[in-house]
């Protein structure tokens, strides 16, 4: 008996011993349990988020425009000779009339004096056949000669009198061509390049014009539309005039990037597509009392869009794939879904314009897209207006 008892307590203290290692594993198994929920809970990234509400957007389309002066003319001579003097610079103003160019007036001047020459010399003529003419005149009323002789006299004073119109139509074209050899500004404006110089042969068949004059008191940016923005604008059967008249002011942007201070409004619209580009040609017009716009300059025509309910996210939310566009959009668990979007193809530079994929009240990553963030990934979302404020040095203006 004693034997035996002594058996049950060493089973009963084996048993003991062992019901405490199991209660002190188990106890050890929560707290490390714990301790990893703690870790994970820590190493969950803090990411900014907006919250998908609609707004107003006034975005604009862009078109590739080139500008030209109200008027450019190329200054050609109209007679041919050696520049022997330029008068102007490159990019001077000149008013209408004002000289530019003197071509050699030698064979000119000589032209002239000889045309004078036979004009004197056709008038002498004229005047001799008159006095015959007067003679034959008195002699044929005493009827001393006969009517054949007295019309003789009057035909050679008519023969006279045409060779003198030739003459002195001769000296108008000599004086004319000599007057050309000063060659002046046929509008006011700014004077272009200047490819030919002093001992130039100039002639009015030269491929290159001596000089371009632009009147930039007004400039002309062109750029075309595509068929499709035309079919667009006309609809409702609205004439193609009425659309015209109803397109808001334009916007220029300069080749340096900065925006011309002044608005434009569309002049004036083709009526004809052409089949080559599928494109037709639009002209806008703005005023350039500075002088800041010069013709032959680039830049691009901003034509407004306004559009009310829209969705607009930051592109910084976006990324691509394959040529799709999507975003990550938080689920009731703080967890990252792909979601692709369309957006319209008017942005920015900043934001996007979202027409299908979103819905008010969706939740969307804008930080980290590209590089932290990953798909079906828990995120500790931070409102992004409140992370850029934190961000914000102290002191500095809140933004707007």
């Amino acid at each position: 008996m004693r034997k035996m008892t002594s058996n049950v307590c060493r089973v009963l203290s084996l048993t003991g011993v062992s019901a405490a290692l199991l209660g002190l594993a188990s106890c050890s198994g929560k707290g490390d349990q714990a301790a990893q929920m703690a870790a994970m809970q820590n190493q969950t990234p803090e990411l900014a988020v907006v919250t998908v509400e609609p707004g107003t957007s006034d975005l604009s389309h862009s078109y590739a425009a080139t500008i030209k002066g109200k008027v450019d003319v190329d200054v050609r001579p109209l007679v041919s000779g050696f520049v022997t003097k330029v008068h102007v610079d490159e990019g001077q103003f000149v008013n209408k009339g004002q000289t530019l160019f003197t071509l050699d007036q030698v064979t000119y001047q000589a032209a002239v004096e000889q045309a004078q020459a036979q004009v004197n010399s056709a008038q002498t003529s004229v005047n001799s056949a008159k006095l015959t003419a007067d003679n034959k005149k008195l002699l044929f009323d005493k009827n001393i000669i006969s009517d054949y002789e007295y019309q003789l006299a009057l035909n050679q004073l008519a023969t006279a009198k045409s060779q003198l119109a030739t003459a002195q139509a001769a000296l108008t074209s000599a004086r004319k061509n000599l007057s050309y050899t000063v060659v002046t500004a046929p509008v006011s404006g700014y004077v272009g390049s200047i490819p030919n110089r002093e001992g130039t042969l100039a002639s009015p068949s030269m491929v290159a014009p001596l000089t371009t004059v632009s009147d930039n008191s007004e400039v002309y940016a062109y750029f075309s539309l595509t068929e499709k923005d035309i079919l667009e604008m006309t609809q409702g059967d609205k004439s193609l005039n009425a659309a015209k008249n109803a397109m808001p002011d334009v916007q220029l942007r300069l080749a340096d990037g900065s925006v011309y201070p002044l608005t434009g409004k569309i002049a004036t619209i083709s009526g004809v597509i052409d089949q080559s580009t599928g494109a037709t040609s639009v002209r806008a017009r703005f005023d350039n009392p500075e002088g800041v716009l010069r013709s032959g300059s680039t830049g691009q025509i901003l034509v407004p869009n306004h559009a009310e309910n829209v969705i607009l996210i930051p592109q910084r939310a976006t990324f691509e794939v394959q040529d799709r566009r999507f975003v990550y959009v938080l689920n009731d668990s703080n967890k990252t879904v792909s979601t692709p979007i369309t957006v319209s193809p008017l942005d920015d530079g900043q934001n996007y314009v979202v027409t299908s994929g979103l819905e008010p009240g969706q939740r969307v990553v804008v930080e980290g897209v590209g590089s932290k963030v990953r798909p079906d990934m828990v995120i500790k979302p931070v409102d992004a207006a409140q992370r850029a404020a934190q961000q914000q040095p102290q002191g500095a203006p809140a933004a707007k």
